[in-house]
């Protein structure tokens, strides 16, 4: 957990299954008046998932596909950043840049593996390199099952480098009524981790 609440916020997506969490992390981080600034990454492969699971169709007015022509306010459109990742030179790509902290939301075992090895060809993948380096918090929702050794070796080394694997596992004991609150409810999770805790979340009282 950073020190204080990030006012600079990395938001990741890349190609494995649970677009829904990102979609609902990015809600929550859009309506949060602490984070100033989110700066929103997918990868190809992340658009292919979502084409599947959310009907986004391509890259055009992705934003607002994602998250609804509703909630996407000038001041949300104002607040999230959308970044190519193919732009090794974004903002993002450097240490000098103040971003506080940087989630992906899924994370494949294959941007997992490249984080891992310290593989940066892609700007996913060199700003997640950049927390590290910066002994910054980086969140790596990991999705993927069965497990195999590769990539329960890769889970260590990027643990063992300051990551934070945080798997994409919901909690079920709050009986979710849709799979938007499941997602939600898990979005709210992460934030808390970043010091970020949310007035809607389900506490738990024994």
């Amino acid at each position: 957990m950073p020190n204080s609440p990030p006012k600079n916020l990395t938001i990741a997506t890349t190609g494995a299954s649970g677009s829904i969490f990102c979609r609902e992390l990015l809600l929550a981080a859009a309506g949060d008046a602490r984070i100033q600034t989110v700066n929103f990454i997918a990868s190809d492969s992340a658009l292919r998932v979502m084409a599947e699971e959310l009907q986004i169709s391509g890259r055009a007015n992705l934003l607002s596909q994602i998250l609804g022509r509703k909630a996407l306010t000038t001041s949300v459109r104002s607040k999230i950043k959308e970044q190519s990742n193919a732009d090794i030179g974004a903002n993002v790509a450097s240490g000098s840049y103040p971003a506080d902290a940087m989630v992906v939301i899924p994370c494949s075992m294959g941007t997992l593996a490249r984080i891992a090895n310290g593989i940066a060809s892609h700007l996913i993948e060199r700003a997640a390199d950049v927390c590290l380096k910066e002994q910054r918090p980086l969140v790596l929702c990991v999705r993927e099952t069965p497990l195999n050794k590769i990539h329960i070796r890769n889970l260590y080394r990027a643990a063992d480098a300051g990551a934070t694997i945080f798997p994409l596992i919901p909690a079920y004991y709050y009986r979710p009524a849709s799979l938007d609150e499941l997602a939600r409810e898990f979005a709210y999770r992460v934030l808390a981790h970043l010091g970020l805790p949310q007035t809607q979340a389900f506490r738990w009282k024994g």
